[in-house]
């Protein structure tokens, strides 16, 4: 699926009843089969428009296209996984990966099928009857990707997925979301404050300013989508990181200081 952000912007009034302007005038594109990373300062509004394209928020002005059609007309399959995985704690893994595909009326040959798949997809086989209770954070990451991907959406939306988690499971969850990305190869829109993250998985980076946030560049990362992590890739790789991390800093600075 092909999606185009057409002129957002988005406003909110704070509790003084001030009208504030968290995004202005946003356009861009993600086209078929493209991963996707928007990064910018905290308070920039990158969850917001992650919100707008995956219809939890409606834009103050602007549309969001998909495929041609705006949002208002048309009706894509959307997968979304949070920073806070809502498992339901009552269901097991298999029961919360399925849990989309029965909203959908599937069969339940189908689920039993799709489930199973994903699952193995993402790497928990042998904890289909496991309750969330019972999983580590990361698992918990691969149980909610496993079932944003069981509906077989037509676009993947990632809020900060990985952010909660250690440094050493942050890693193996980004190669893991890079392995599986190679097999679906949807379009994807991912959200994260952390450079080197959005260097190793996008195709290109978004870097956003704040208040409010705009667009400052659209980088394409020009690296081979897997091994970017490998020597020979290294001196590139670190020069992206600069790259977006100049056009961040001062902005990052200030929401420093403002707490």
């Amino acid at each position: 699926m092909r999606v185009v952000v057409d002129g957002v912007t988005k406003t909110f009034k704070d509790k003084k009843g001030r009208e504030v302007t968290a995004l202005s005038k946003i356009d861009f594109a993600i086209d078929r089969q493209e991963f996707v990373v928007l990064v910018g300062p905290s308070g920039c509004g990158k969850s917001t428009l992650l919100n707008i394209v995956g219809g939890l928020l409606s834009p103050s002005e602007g549309s969001v296209y998909f495929d041609g059609l705006s949002s208002a007309g048309s009706d894509p399959r959307l997968g979304i996984v949070f920073q806070e995985i809502a498992l339901l704690p009552w269901r097991t893994v298999f029961e919360n990966v399925i849990y989309g595909l029965e909203e959908m009326g599937i069969s339940k040959k189908e689920q039993k099928e799709k489930g199973q798949y994903y699952i193995d997809m993402v790497g928990l086989t042998g904890f289909e009857q496991a309750f969330p209770k019972q999983l580590s954070g990361g698992m918990k990451q691969r149980a909610g990707i496993a079932r944003a991907l069981a509906i077989e959406p037509d676009l993947l939306l990632m809020d900060e997925p990985f952010s909660a988690l250690d440094a050493q499971s942050r890693t193996l969850m980004q190669e893991e979301l890079l392995t599986i990305w190679n097999r679906t190869k949807l379009s994807t829109l991912y959200v994260t404050h952390n450079i080197q993250e959005a260097v190793y998985l996008a195709d290109r980076v978004i870097v956003l300013s704040r208040h409010p946030g705009k667009i400052k560049e659209i980088i394409r990362i020009d690296l081979p989508k897997t091994g970017r992590d490998q020597e020979e890739h290294r001196i590139q790789f670190d020069e992206y990181v600069k790259q977006i991390w100049d056009l961040i800093r001062h902005d990052a600075q200030d929401a420093l200081k403002e707490g």
